[in-house]
Order: C-alpha cells, then sequence, then structure tokens
C-alpha cells in the first residue's frame, strides 16, 4: 500500500503545473519543483515591483528537471558528483571538456583528417617507414577542442605531419603532443595556421622530437590572431636530437596577451637549427620564457629576426640559453622593438659556453644581462631605436591598435543621429547555464579547494581547465577596488540577492537585445536616459568562464544608463536595441586603461561609455 501511495503522489507530481501570471507563454506552465519554478517564486519574493520578468534572465537557469536537480543535489552533498560527471554535464548545459580515453589504436597507411574534432591519436603512426598524415581543417570553427597525440609518429622514419587550419577560430583548445616524433628519422612536422584566431590556446608539447635525428617542424602563423590562454609549452623539445632543424614563422603574430615556454628546448643537441621570424610581431603583451634552451648544446645555430617586433610591452626570459654549449650561433637582429617597452631578461647567457658567436643588432632597452659570457657577445645598434619608435607612433594608431573601435566611447555619442563604430559584442564563451541554489551551494568555491574542484570537474593537472577555474576563482577573490563592491554568482537567486542588497528590492535587468551591428558602423536612433537620465547606480555582471555559469557583480557608483535604438546607417532600419552605461567616475581608474589609449585623456577626467555586451547585464532601480 506505501508504495502504491507513492507511486500515485509521484505520478501527481510529474502532471502537477503551475500557472505564473505576466511571465510569458512560454513560461506559463512550469513544474513547481523545477529549478525555473523556484527562481521564479525567488523572484516574486524578493523583487518588489509589477515589472514583467526577463526572459533574458530566466534562459540562463538550469534546465534540469526536478527529479535530476534533486538527484544531482544529493550527489553533490555526498560529494560524488564526479561519479555522474558526463551526464551531470550534459543534463545541466555546463562546460566541460569530453574524455579522452586511452587509445592502442596504430594505422599503416596515409590518413586524411578533414573537418575532424576531439580525438585521442595515442601510438598514432609509430614505428611508420615514410607516409604522410594530414590534419585539414581539423577541428576548424569548433568550441572545445581537446587533443591527444601522445607517442604520434615515435621511433617512425620520412613520415611526416602536416597540421593545416587546425583548431582554427576555435574557443578553449588544448592539445598536447607527449614524446611526438621522439627517436624519429627524417621527416617533418608542418603546423600551417595552427589554432589561428583562436581563444584560449593552451598547447603542451613535451619530449617533442626527443632523440630524434634529422625531423624538422615548421610552425606557419602559429596562433596568430590568438586571444589570451597560456599559449604553448615547449619542454625538452629536440631535446638530444640531431640536425633538427625548426622554423618558427609568423609564430603569434598578431596575439593578444598569449605566453609560451621554451624548458629545455633543443638541449644537448647536435647541429639544431632554429629560425624565430616575425615570431611575436604586432602582438599585446606577449609573454615567452626561454629556460635551458640550447644547454650543452653542439654547434647549434638559432636566429631571432624581427622577434616581438612593433609588439605592445611583452616580456622575454631568458635563463641559461646555450649554456655549456660548443659553437653555438645566435642572431637577435631587430629584437625587442616595442612601441611600448617591454622587459627582457638574460640570466646566465652563454656562460660556460665555447667558441659561440652571440650578436644583438637594433636591440630594444629595458633589458638585463646578468652572469652572462663576456665573450664572443657582439651588441650593435644596442639601446637605439626603441625610445624613439615609442615617441613616434604613441599618437597614432598603433597605441590604439588593441582598443577595438567603438568599445569605449563618450556619452555625447549617444545623440540621435550619431554614427559610430559597434564593438564585436558577441558572447565568445561556451554556452553554460546556472546551477540550482541546492547544488552550487554545495559545491567548494575557493582557490585553496583547486584540487577538489578538478576532481569534480575532471580537470587534469596543469590543463587549460584548471587553469581557467583557477583566473576565475582568483579573480572572483580579488579584492574589491576603491569604492567598489562584489560578488561571483552561479545560480539566479544569488544574483538577485546581491542586486537587491545594493539596489533595493525595486529593482530590474537589462542587456542588449542582440549582435546585430557589431564590427560595423551603426546609427544611434531613440535614446532613452534610465530613471530620467539622473546619476545612479548600478549593478553590471559580466560572464567568467567557468564549469557552470559564473557571473562577476559588481556595484558602480556614479553612473548614467542609457537605452538606444540602433540603426543600420543606409537603411535607416532599426536592427537592435542597446544597453549602455556611461562611468563618470573614472578618478581611480589605471593611467593605462584601454579606455584611455582610445579616447585620449586619463583617469578622473572625462567620463567613459561603452555598450553591454552579448549575455552581459546590468542591474538599475527601476523606472517608476
Amino acid at each position: 500500500m506505501l508504495k502504491l501511495r507513492t507511486f500515485l503522489f509521484l505520478s501527481f507530481l510529474s502532471s502537477f503545473s503551475v500557472v505564473f501570471c505576466g511571465v510569458g507563454d512560454s513560461l506559463a506552465s512550469e513544474n513547481p519543483f523545477t529549478p525555473k519554478a523556484s527562481v521564479i517564486r525567488y523572484w516574486n519574493k524578493e523583487i518588489r515591483n509589477e515589472m514583467p520578468k526577463t526572459h533574458f534572465l530566466l534562459s540562463k537557469v538550469s534546465p534540469l528537471t526536478a527529479a535530476d536537480s534533486a538527484g544531482f543535489s544529493k550527489l553533490a552533498a555526498q560529494n560524488d558528483l564526479a561519479s555522474r560527471l558526463p551526464s551531470f554535464c550534459s543534463a545541466a548545459k555546463l562546460f566541460c571538456f569530453p574524455d579522452l580515453s586511452p587509445s592502442l589504436e596504430k594505422h599503416t597507411g596515409d590518413v586524411k583528417f578533414a573537418v575532424y574534432a576531439t580525438r585521442n591519436f595515442t601510438n598514432y603512426g609509430t614505428d611508420r617507414l615514410s607516409g604522410v598524415d594530414s590534419f585539414k581543417n581539423y577541428s576548424d570553427d569548433g568550441n572545445v577542442v581537446v587533443d591527444s597525440f601522445r607517442r604520434y609518429s615515435r621511433d617512425s622514419a620520412g613520415h611526416k605531419e602536416q597540421f593545416s587550419n587546425y583548431g582554427s577560430e576555435s574557443n578553449v583548445v588544448d592539445q598536447s603532443f607527449n614524446s611526438y616524433a621522439a627517436e624519429a628519422t627524417g621527416g617533418s612536422g608542418d603546423f600551417n595556421n595552427y589554432n589561428k584566431e583562436v581563444n584560449n590556446p593552451n598547447l603542451r608539447f613535451t619530449s617533442y622530437a626527443d632523440d630524434s635525428n634529422g625531423h624538422g617542424q615548421t610552425f606557419t602563423q602559429y596562433t596568430e590572431n590568438a586571444n589570451a590562454g597560456n599559449g604553448q609549452s615547449f619542454t625538452n623539445y629536440g631535446k638530444n636530437g640531431n640536425g633538427v632543424p625548426n622554423d618558427f614563422s609568423n609564430y603569434g603574430k598578431g596575439a593578444n596577451v598569449v605566453g609560451s615556454g621554451f624548458s629545455g628546448y633543443g638541449e644537448s643537441a647536435n647541429g639544431a637549427n632554429d629560425s624565430f621570424t616575425s615570431y611575436g610581431f604586432d602582438s599585446n603583451v606577449p609573454q615567452n620564457t626561454f629556460k635551458s634552451y640550447g644547454d650543452g648544446g653542439n654547434a647549434a645555430v638559432n636566429s631571432f629576426t624581427s622577434y616581438r617586433d612593433q609588439a605592445n610591452v611583452g616580456d622575454d626570459s631568458f635563463q641559461s640559453y646555450a649554456k655549456n654549449s660548443n659553437g653555438e650561433k645566435v642572431d637577435f637582429t631587430n629584437y625587442g622593438q616595442s612601441f611600448n617597452e617591454g622587459t627582457d631578461k638574460f640570466t646566465g647567457y652563454g656562460q660556460g659556453a665555447v667558441g659561440q658567436s652571440i650578436g644583438f643588432k637594433i636591440y630594444g632597452r629595458n633589458s638585463t644581462f646578468k652572469d652572462y659570457s663576456k665573450k664572443g657577445i657582439t651588441f650593435g645598434r644596442y639601446n637605439l631605436s626603441s625610445s624613439e619608435t615609442a615617441q613616434v607612433k604613441a599618437s597614432g594608431s598603433v597605441v590604439n591598435k588593441w582598443v577595438e573601435p567603438g568599445k569605449f566611447f563618450r556619452e555625447k555619442m549617444l545623440k540621435r543621429g550619431t554614427v559610430m563604430p559597434m564593438p564585436d559584442i558577441k558572447d565568445k564563451m561556451p554556452e553554460r547555464s546556472f546551477l540550482p541554489r541546492t547544488i552550487v551551494s554545495k559545491l567548494p568555491f575557493s582557490s585553496s579547494k583547486i584540487d577538489e574542484l578538478k576532481r569534480i570537474f575532471g580537470a587534469g593537472d596543469n590543463s587549460t581547465l584548471e587553469t581557467l577555474m583557477l583566473d576565475a576563482l582568483k579573480e572572483c577573490e580579488r579584492a574589491p577596488s576603491s569604492g567598489e563592491t562584489k560578488r561571483c554568482v552561479g545560480s539566479a537567486e544569488d544574483m538577485i540577492d546581491f542586486a537587491t542588497s545594493v539596489l533595493g528590492r525595486n529593482v530590474e535587468v537589462r542587456t542588449t537585445e542582440n549582435v546585430n551591428g557589431s564590427k560595423q558602423n551603426i546609427k544611434i536612433g531613440t535614446v532613452r536616459g534610465i530613471n530620467g537620465g539622473k546619476v545612479t547606480k548600478s549593478v553590471s555582471c559580466h560572464q567568467s568562464l567557468y564549469p557552470y555559469l559564473l557571473y562577476y557583480c559588481h556595484s558602480v557608483p556614479k553612473v548614467r544608463v542609457y537605452e538606444a535604438d540602433i540603426l543600420d546607417p543606409n537603411s535607416r532600419e532599426k536592427i537592435n536595441h542597446g544597453v549602455a552605461i556611461c562611468h563618470l567616475d573614472t578618478s581611480s581608474w589605471s593611467s593605462n586603461h584601454g579606455a584611455f589609449l582610445a579616447l585620449g585623456s586619463g583617469p578622473g577626467r572625462i567620463e567613459v561609455c561603452h555598450w553591454i555586451f552579448e549575455n552581459d547585464m546590468t542591474w538599475t532601480i527601476a523606472d517608476s
């Protein structure tokens, strides 16, 4: 009888629905035990006005069913979500990396991988005699690209690998090349347009071409125009190799804040030949570390031509570079001619080397040479041109090259009839949903708990996911700026709590309607100032990249918020309805803030306005 009653009760719940007045047809009927129904009830309880509930915010609420929400909440309480991670990620619409299970698969013939994504290529090409494998348009225009090339082409002879347009225009790319081409003889690896225009690249080349003989690699337009990310790690790359030529051409060209690490690169190698041409050219804050590069090598030739030329700032560290080597030849030509001076450190450079020849020609300023060899090193036109170049370009377009046109503008631009550029306001992050408060409240949220978080979300050591989680956590843990109140929220209820704690319970939330007009000129139509255009305060919420939808929300005092119709400048038809916020007090902003590079002036001297981008939002006191 008890089982029958339980069955009837569950059947009753599954068919039960509730009507929410004023929410819209899409939410007119909702199981009262779903996360979405819970948020609607919470909204009605905490927000004291009759403004219609925004579909935008409700669309971010967890899609979990009532049963799944209860089940996963129980697993979270038991610290056992990891046991159901794939189904949890899928049902809750989270950002999780695919699981690449180990593979013993081999292939004996030539293979072409076109328009392919997310695969484990362990042992591919092992012991191959000649042949060509082609990865063309592999993972092209993907979102999350995770691949493993472990022991690929190991012990092969004359085997050639081609990576063309690999991972191009993807978001969050994670590749591991471990023992790739180790002990290979002859052949070559060609990386052309590899991870071009990628957001958050993270590539690891560990023991790549280790102990190989004449297996050369070419990196052409590698991570060109890429954005952020750890960039690339080359550990023991070409170590103990013989006659291994490597060519890095246009590597990281035009990239934004991408770092590369070369540790033990070419160590104890014989006759290595490396060329870095236009490496980091025209990039923004490139960071590269060369540790024990060419250490103990014999008769190596390294060339750095136009390395970091025309870059903005940037930092390079050469530690024990060519140390204890024999007959090493290194040329630095037009090295570090950045328009905003960066820093370079050479520690133990060429120390203990015999017969080396190291030349610095037209080398930039702000460099430190510590414990470097005093023999065989020449400095030609060293410490010239950088300062003059910076002065010549300081007032030109180069300075604000890295500030997209229209990203920041003055308040006077928000007038009917104004034609102005709109930046790319499209959301580049993977689509995710909030977690129900009943689940997120049971999960750790601290950088000190990163090991536990890695276990829950399946993040490997030194993986992209670990880095992304740490970055988000540290930003959330950062002390607030002067006058700022901040909080990171992973549920809609938490966001409502923060907004009402700052603004009171009579609030509403807004965002720009769509992405139409992005990256083109627009015309401003009807403009309306929120709260009558008076100086007010708001709560702005910006996404952080994390497994579940996470927003960094902060109070913004002394602002004016506007709504504006956005028109096509030619047809004058309405294509968007934008929300813009103007910061009236910029006195606490950094003098290097992109707004001042784009608009001129400095902190506290001008107001700065910007659009609310796709999937970001701003809360204000509701208009009466």
